[in-house]
């Protein structure tokens, strides 16, 4: 896609408000800023319903359809309506939570991606991120009129969208191709559009704190390396109290300030300083190292972004398992089916649950089981939870008479630790690597980096190693820095390749050098067929703007299109496009004007000149015709593999 011309001259003036929709697995929200006075950041309005005692800055990320596909409702609002019907009913409808990680999880994503409902019922991905960003749009555009003076065109919003930076480029132009079914922006303005990466946004505004913005976890009193329990712990908690208190104050105001320039936190740094973002969000765990360049207070990643599926989500499916060992698979799964708005309700009343789990508590933590539950498993199995429990061997989980599961401290802890000890053992590896030496501070944001639970275990086994520091709003961390990206996208000026990319090409064939099974004789000469062309190495360092250039012969005149397989693959040593490890992951397509009328057709061969820019957070591709000079059509596609 190649911007037209007028779009190119509104590039001078060419925003007056940026919104920035922070698309979570859990939870969702969007923020704006208008360009004029950048330093304020509006976040968005509460949201009616919601859980009593919780920050409803955010809302879930729950959408709820009819039985005939159309949208009825998204977050407490869809919730809440898919509680209300009657299980009959209920099976009719589809409500979604969580489906972003499925996302990450389909390997080979396409616009024919299926999603599953909690009923059972199915229907196309694209349909379910569409209708959920359409939502927002309309919300954000209504509050955005109210606070602005003037009157706003539909081109003078510049949307960003955050998505966790592990992401692969096909998820990423997913997202991109949701937003344009949405409405959010015309596929003739791509630009208008910014695919944010969530650890980088929580990078951009990090570089905005203030020291009373944080929670410092290496200021506290450490005993032999462990903090003491019985009283250590509470120096812990009320700091936590105090900022939660400062929060609170704070939300009534729903215009957040940043810094000019850098915050406080940075004049303690040098340039050249290290420190890596750990995003802990619901579904992904994102880590990303950044180099901060003064004065300009630039960043420059040093290391390819890691992590993977390690978010609270893995706390919930490990509570989801402890049910099933207790209750049997079939049944859970039977429940799921035939009760969908009371497994619901049980998955949230966990969730409220797990959001107070601290460490070093000594009292059990109440699940109340729905009424549903227990009385469908006494009509499927004819004996009663009870039983069940006692039977099951599952001494951390016992049964309490106002008919609620008790989850012994030592029962939470097994369900959080695989996850946490997944997190953990991601960042040691980061520390290690040569690239990453020397980092002094390490942020962690997202929602799960609210949770004590982690924040200890992050506390014990990195705290000696470097400063532990946690924005106060963390779950709002990257909604806010998603709006400093969009009002200034050239902050990041120097990303890392997460992949090798390339395509398949012919060289003259050397004998002893290459395999005969490549040999290709064409004209009387020998080629070797599918060596790899590089376009870029994994982990890289390719700075913004940077391009690679490639020119493409039509293979015969009068040809209008040429179609060039892209290849990529997580190692560097490779070769061949044949290679293991090697995938084709995309292709570029080049549409071809008609040749100029009295030129002889075939006489000369046209040279396309594609050029690709990979410093970005998307891979964009732009060509031109070198004889006439004229843009060529061209458009990258990883989603129709």
């Amino acid at each position: 896609t190649h911007p037209r011309p007028e779009a190119r001259s509104r590039m001078d003036h060419p925003f007056t408000v940026v919104v920035a929709i922070d698309f979570g697995t859990t939870s969702s929200g969007y923020a704006f800023s208008f360009t004029q006075d950048p330093e304020a950041i509006h976040m968005m309005r509460r949201w009616e319903g919601g859980d009593p005692g919780v920050a409803n800055q955010k809302s879930p990320t729950s959408l709820l359809l009819t039985p005939e596909l159309k949208f009825h409702s998204f977050g407490f609002a869809a919730r809440d309506n898919y509680h209300d019907l009657d299980p009959e009913e209920a099976q009719h409808w589809l409500y979604f939570d969580k489906f972003k990680m499925k996302i990450h999880s389909t390997t080979d994503l396409t616009m024919e991606t299926e999603l599953e409902a909690v009923s059972g019922r199915k229907v196309r991905a694209i349909e379910v991120f569409s209708h959920a960003l359409r939502f927002f749009r309309v919300h954000a555009l209504k509050e955005v009129k109210d606070q602005s003076s003037s009157l706003l065109e539909g081109d003078e919003v510049r949307w960003v969208i955050t998505v966790p930076a592990v992401w692969r480029q096909p998820a990423k132009q997913f997202m991109r191709e949701a937003a344009y079914l949405a409405g959010l922006v015309s596929p003739d303005t791509p630009e208008q559009l910014l695919i944010a990466l969530e650890p980088e946004a929580a990078s951009i505004y990090c570089r905005k704190l203030r020291l009373h913005q944080v929670i410092d976890l290496s200021l506290r009193p450490m005993t032999n390396g462990l903090s003491l329990e019985s009283d250590g712990s509470r120096p812990f908690d009320s700091s936590f109290r105090q900022a939660r208190e400062q929060l609170r104050k704070a939300r009534h105001s729903r215009t957040f300030l940043v810094e000019r320039g850098t915050g406080e936190l940075w004049s303690e740094m040098q340039t050249g300083d290290r420190y890596i973002v750990a995003d802990c969000g619901g579904g992904t765990v994102d880590l990303t190292v950044h180099q901060i360049e003064q004065p300009q207070g630039t960043l420059k990643e040093l290391y390819k972004v890691s992590g993977g599926p390690y978010g609270a989500v893995g706390v919930d499916l490990a509570f989801e398992a402890m049910l099933c060992k207790i209750f049997g698979e079939d049944f859970i799964e039977s429940f799921k089916a035939k009760r969908p708005a009371a497994w619901v309700d049980l998955t949230i009343a966990f969730e409220a649950r797990k959001r107070t789990a601290t460490p070093g508590r000594s009292n059990a933590l109440n699940i109340s089981l729905p009424f549903s539950f227990i009385d469908f498993y006494k009509r499927y199995r004819g004996q009663s939870v009870e039983t069940a429990l006692r039977k099951s061997n599952m001494n951390i989980v016992k049964w309490s008479s106002q008919g609620m599961l008790r989850l012994t401290p030592e029962a939470m802890n097994e369900l959080f630790q695989p996850t946490i000890n997944n997190i953990i053992k991601h960042i040691e590896e980061l520390m290690q690597r040569q690239e990453v030496q020397g980092v002094r501070f390490l942020f962690l944001v997202g929602g799960f980096a609210e949770s004590p639970m982690l924040q200890r275990a992050a506390q014990n086994a990195l705290g000696q190693t470097c400063r532990i520091i946690i924005p106060q709003d963390v779950g709002l961390t990257i909604l806010k820095g998603a709006v400093l990206f969009g009002l200034d996208p050239t902050v990041v000026r120097v990303r890392r390749c997460p992949l090798t990319y390339g395509v398949g090409v012919l060289n003259r064939f050397v004998e002893g050098r290459h395999p005969r099974d490549k040999l290709l004789v064409k004209e009387g000469r020998d080629w070797c067929t599918d060596i790899l062309d590089r376009f870029v190495s994994v982990d890289q360092s390719v700075a913004l703007g940077e391009v690679v250039r490639r020119s493409y012969t039509p293979a015969r005149s009068g040809q209008r299109k040429i179609i060039i397989n892209i290849y990529c693959s997580v190692s560097d040593d490779v070769v061949y496009i044949s290679d293991p490890g090697v995938r084709k992951c995309g292709a570029i397509t080049l549409d071809l004007p008609e040749a100029l009328p009295g030129t002889v057709a075939g006489a000369e061969r046209r040279e396309i000149r594609a050029t690709m820019q990979f410093g970005d957070t998307e891979i964009k591709v732009t060509a031109v015709d070198m004889a006439t000079n004229q843009t060529v059509r061209a458009a990258i596609d990883f989603l129709s593999n």
